[in-house]
């Protein structure tokens, strides 16, 4: 009896530590079958990305070519005497408008005035002469050689005469055409000669406008194409048009030099001064415009991301025209009311679902 108690105690111990063993075993194998889900292991839907778009629309676009350029008087030249004398009066103010023909210096002229009065007096000697030989002719009085020889003086006298007049007429220095004299560079009473510049006179109004384009727009140039110009020293601008350019392109800047001419009433516009130039090369009254920052180059041309209306990425190739400060004109590869991604450009994939803004 004993001994079959103890054989039950025994039993019951190694039950009790099976027991113990195997329980928590059990209650892991049943909690990795039934895992208990928390709302922080939920899983969470991704946020569509947040963009501006543009829609396309048709605009003007004017062409403009923003260059520099100098201004030229109209005419300009350096006042000399064409022949040495003298100076007898300058009859000019500095910076005073004089017109064309006016007598600005006279140069003493005495002996040229001694050396006509005595050509004069040999014209009528021979001018006598010839009328007498003449008539003697008429009689066979003398000979035809004996007539010719006084006549070849006196018409000689009479060249001698023109001569000495042309030299009486360089004595006085004219404006050649209207315009300003400069600041005087002789006095009364100093002998000049033909390189002794006595001022320079300019004609500013109207004045010359000279620039240079890149050759590429040569075929887009038209005598009569407008520009519009300013500097410092006006206020607005001032329009112009072309009016002559070089028939050949420079071959160092690899450049067309173009003039182009303006009225100068004000005269605010001198010579040598620098002004900034928008050449007009043409008007797209329907030109498609997108932002630069839109634009993505690639080794092949340039593309746009464009968004439908279900806010689908679309990828499209374009081919680029002009370029303003702030946006590129397409040419091709848009069509109106395209919707163009203007912000999230670099995070943008085709295919994506985006939360699209339209902008103006």
């Amino acid at each position: 009896m004993k001994k079959q108690t103890k054989i039950l105690l025994i039993a019951a111990i190694i039950l009790v530590i099976a027991i113990i063993f195997l329980f928590p075993r059990f209650q892991g194998g049943s909690t990795s079958k039934a895992p208990v889900q928390t709302a922080e292991s939920a899983p969470e839907e991704t946020p569509q990305l947040p963009v501006n778009v543009k829609e396309v629309q048709p605009e003007r676009l004017e062409n403009n070519l923003n260059i520099t350029g100098n201004v030229l008087s109209n005419e300009s030249v350096s006042l000399r005497a064409e022949i040495t004398g003298l100076v007898e009066s300058i009859n000019f103010k500095e910076g005073q408008f004089v017109k064309k023909g006016t007598p600005l210096v006279r140069l003493n002229d005495n002996e040229l005035t001694a050396q006509l009065d005595r050509l004069e007096y040999t014209k009528k000697l021979y001018e006598g002469q010839e009328n007498r030989q003449k008539q003697l002719l008429a009689r066979e009085a003398i000979s035809q050689e004996e007539y010719d020889v006084i006549l070849n003086q006196y018409n000689t006298t009479l060249s001698d005469i023109k001569l000495v007049k042309a030299q009486l007429d360089k004595t006085v220095i004219k404006a050649p055409f209207d315009g300003v004299v400069g600041l005087r560079q002789i006095s009364a009473g100093s002998v000049i000669s033909t390189t002794d510049i006595i001022a320079n006179i300019v004609n500013i109004n109207p004045i010359k406008i000279e620039f240079s384009i890149p050759e590429r727009y040569t075929s887009e140039v038209r005598i009569g194409s407008s520009i519009r110009f300013s500097n410092n020293a006006s206020d607005g601008l001032k329009n112009g048009k072309v009016y002559a350019y070089e028939p050949v392109i420079d071959a160092n800047t690899r450049t067309l030099t173009l003039r182009a001419i303006s009225s100068n009433d004000d005269r605010k516009f001198l010579p040598g001064m620098f002004v900034n130039i928008h050449f007009n090369l043409g008007v797209d009254e329907n030109a498609l415009m997108v932002p630069s920052e839109s634009l993505i180059p690639e080794l092949n041309g340039y593309k746009l991301f464009l968004v439908n209306k279900e806010g689908i990425v679309e990828e499209r190739k374009v081919t680029i025209g002009i370029r303003t400060d702030r946006q590129v004109q397409i040419t091709d590869g848009l069509t109106p009311g395209d919707l163009v991604l203007t912000t999230g450009v670099l995070q943008a994939k085709a295919g994506m679902q985006v939360k699209y803004n339209k902008i103006n």
